[in-house]
């Protein structure tokens, strides 16, 4: 590890920000980073949390780990937001009074409900189109936004007529016991604020969070993250302002150039040597 690389892994306490740009080592400083926290630090691996975007990185980051500790790696959580965010329902979601055997629908079925929806409200599909209505609720959750919410901040009949929409469409995932990709984030968000017990067990086993390619996060993720380490205020954040890919997918850039605003005692470490 270069001086920068060094640091960012033995920055154990507190908000870190690593601003990593590509090429700069930020998956091995990651993988380091959590190493360092069990074989040095003596942490429990289950009381570690890496969270990434993709199954591929979540899968890579494992491996590296494990190849570092060995059978040290232990019951190490690393995963995506949404594969974290279903272990999480599949305990818990009975608080929402949701059946924990919930299936989870795609972007298929996903339009089918959004049709079902139009179709309940009387309005032809084939003149309203269907994509745009789950275009528009994909929008909604992603900025953690529920039916009740959104009807309240409606400016227009347009408006009022998609947030009634999307409080019918809940209510047929509801009645048919699904949950959409969107819904996966936001019912934990829901869980965590109405049943702070239940955010304090996941404070206290994940006592230290780790963030990939933060600037990609959009507003229902940041809350997550933010909700996870607010009790314990252990969390590492790594990525770079100028590679955010997900803005169609309500990637907020704020959540990143706002982070040292969010957690006051920021350490800022730039990893600013390229190896590519």
């Amino acid at each position: 590890l270069n001086p920068e690389q060094q640091l960012a892994v033995e920055c154990t306490e507190g908000p870190l920000l690593v601003l990593a740009g590509a090429g700069s080592g930020k998956t091995r400083v990651l993988t380091s980073r959590i190493a360092y926290l069990i074989a040095i630090c003596g942490i429990p691996a289950e009381s570690i949390l890496a969270v990434t975007f993709t199954n591929k990185a979540a899968g890579e980051m494992r491996e590296r780990v494990v190849k570092l500790l060995g059978p040290d790696a232990g019951e190490l959580a690393i995963g995506t937001f949404h594969s974290m965010c279903v272990r999480i329902l599949r305990r818990d979601i009975g608080h929402l009074e949701r059946s924990r055997g919930f299936v989870i629908y795609d972007e298929a079925d996903s339009l089918a409900v959004s049709k079902q929806a139009l179709r309940r409200h009387r309005l032809d599909p084939k003149v309203h189109d269907p994509r745009r209505l789950r275009w528009r609720i994909d929008e909604w959750k992603n900025a953690g936004v529920l039916p009740a919410k959104a009807a309240s901040d409606a400016r227009d009949v347009d408006e009022e007529l998609y947030a009634e929409l999307y409080a019918t469409y809940q209510k047929i995932l509801v009645d048919v016991d699904a949950l959409d990709f969107g819904d996966i984030l936001l019912q934990t968000v829901e869980l965590f604020k109405r049943f702070p017990r239940v955010l304090e067990h996941y404070q206290r086993r994940w006592q230290y969070v780790l963030v990939d390619e933060y600037q990609d996060t959009n507003r229902v993720q940041y809350e997550l993250v933010n909700l996870l380490a607010s009790g314990h205020r252990n969390l590492c954040v790594v990525g770079d302002p100028d590679q955010s890919i997900y803005a169609f997918r309500g990637a907020d850039i704020r959540n990143i150039l706002e982070f040292e605003r969010d957690f006051g005692e920021t350490r800022v470490v730039p990893l600013e040597q390229n190896y590519r």
